[in-house]
């Protein structure tokens, strides 16, 4: 025994450390094979989803969080609010301060209860304070529009055992549905895993659309809810297609109205000369036609070929007009048709100058002609460009400070108008219904005239799912 003892101890002493690199080692390749275990365990129906677009753990879709949890209050369909989280609120300090007060009885997915603390919105220069049974927020201004922006849902961030030895951020909310776990490259999301009563979600992130038809085709997923368009599978068997007008969103040219060639003629001219398609659903401006706020009978900007040549025969431009065009590749064929439009017009509009007794300098006639170049790019830069095609979301409220006030950073568009910023300013004061209608209708009809944009539809979405 003695023997054999000594043969063991001698043995450890001598080899211990691959025994135990062994056994770290065996430990790890279980770790990671213990999901699919767990997986082949777990018998839910599952459903693989597909969306665009980068994401971080912090900065889900939305479409996710809503699933995962909610908000202080809730935007109704017809865009009006409701208390969600926060059984009422009152309004103090002439409009800077509002009080909610959280409902009791609501507990998180991990089983304690939601106290007011617990509730967390980065707001910048907004003061929040809490008490056992509100929470108060105090704003640097009078906002009417408040309320909307704490219908984003909320979360809290726990440390949770990842792999035996790890542990990793992960959130917990208050929705019917829990995060069960997430797998990421660096800050990028490129899986998430929902888990309900009923069944689990995977969600997988692609950059671009093209990407997600191709996980499309290889099996990767079974959905793809948000698409600009069918694409080439709508031939196949076995599939469901349907498509859905938002409009809450709306396709649109945007001018950088910093650049000295896009004055107002010319953005007016240039508008007159697109033809807005049939079979869409037009666009008339910013604020979402089911709004209570929404100006019928706006400056339309139907193609007109002779009210185009005047604007620009008004003010013949300083020199050619060379436009990039920057878009992405969903609207690709939209902006081949606005690069043929205008250079059409270009042509026609030369004629025209040529032919204009009134121009004097037959020399600044070509400078009428217009010459587009197409860049498609998947995340156009917003901060150098001259024209962009987007897509844009219009907020629930009318407010529309952030986008087009010139003190604004989202202001990407770079447009500066005095009066539209006093509307701005007084719209986001003002609580009266009837005179915020008056004050963003008023807005809109300035902003259209003005045509630092052009609107053009509101965006079709196009869902693919195998049956």
């Amino acid at each position: 025994m003695r023997k054999l003892y000594w043969y063991i101890t001698t043995y450890f002493k001598k080899h211990g450390w691959i025994l135990g690199a062994s056994v770290i080692g065996a430990l790890v390749v279980f770790s990671f094979s213990i999901s699919s275990i767990v997986q082949r365990i777990d018998q839910k129906p599952r459903r693989y989803v597909g969306l665009v677009g980068k994401y971080s753990l912090n900065n889900l879709p939305l479409s996710i969080q809503n699933q995962l949890s909610a908000g202080l209050t809730k935007i109704e369909d017809d865009n009006t609010v409701s208390p969600y989280l926060a059984q009422r609120w009152a309004i103090e300090d002439g409009g800077k301060t509002y009080r909610f007060i959280v409902k009791k009885g609501v507990f998180w997915q991990d089983g304690e209860e939601l106290e007011p603390a617990d509730i967390k919105y980065q707001l910048p220069e907004v003061e929040i304070i809490t008490t056992p049974n509100d929470i108060i927020f105090k704003l640097p201004d009078e906002f009417v529009p408040f309320p909307t922006t704490v219908a984003r849902p909320v979360f809290k961030t726990i440390q949770k055992k990842y792999l035996l030895f790890f542990k990793r951020p992960m959130l917990i909310g208050i929705g019917s549905y829990v995060l069960e776990d997430y797998k990421q490259v660096g800050q990028k999301l490129k899986q998430v895993t929902l888990s309900g009563a009923e069944e689990k979600i995977i969600y997988r992130f692609y950059f671009t659309e093209n990407e997600a038809i191709l996980a499309f085709k290889r099996g990767e997923v079974d959905e793809l809810p948000d698409l600009s368009s069918s694409y080439d599978v709508s031939d196949w068997p076995n599939l469901d297609i349907s498509s859905n007008i938002y409009e809450n969103r709306y396709l649109a040219v945007f001018f950088n109205n910093s650049h000295p060639l896009f004055s107002k003629n010319i953005r007016q001219a240039l508008s007159y000369a697109i033809t807005k398609k049939e079979g869409k659903v037009r666009a008339y401006g910013p604020i979402n036609p089911n709004s209570w706020a929404y100006l019928e009978g706006g400056k339309s900007y139907n193609k007109d070929l002779d009210r185009a040549t005047e604007r620009i025969l008004d003010e013949i431009p300083f020199e050619p007009l060379n436009i990039e065009l920057t878009t992405t590749q969903n609207f690709a064929n939209d902006a081949e048709s606005i690069k043929k439009e205008w250079e059409e017009f270009g042509e026609h509009t030369y004629q025209a100058c040529l032919e204009e007794k009134a121009v004097t300098d037959k020399d600044k006639c070509v400078n009428t002609q217009i010459e587009v170049n197409i860049r498609i790019t998947n995340f156009p830069d917003t901060n150098n460009f001259q024209v962009l095609l987007l897509g844009q979301e219009i907020p629930p409220d009318p407010d529309q400070y952030y986008l087009w006030h010139s003190e604004q950073s989202t202001n990407f568009t770079r447009y500066k108008n005095t009066r539209i910023d006093a509307l701005l300013e007084k719209g986001r004061k003002t609580a009266e219904k009837n005179e915020r209608k008056a004050i963003y209708q008023e807005f809109q009809q300035f902003l259209l005239e003005d045509a630092p944009a052009i609107f053009l539809r509101h965006l079709e979405s196009y869902e693919i799912k195998r049956k």
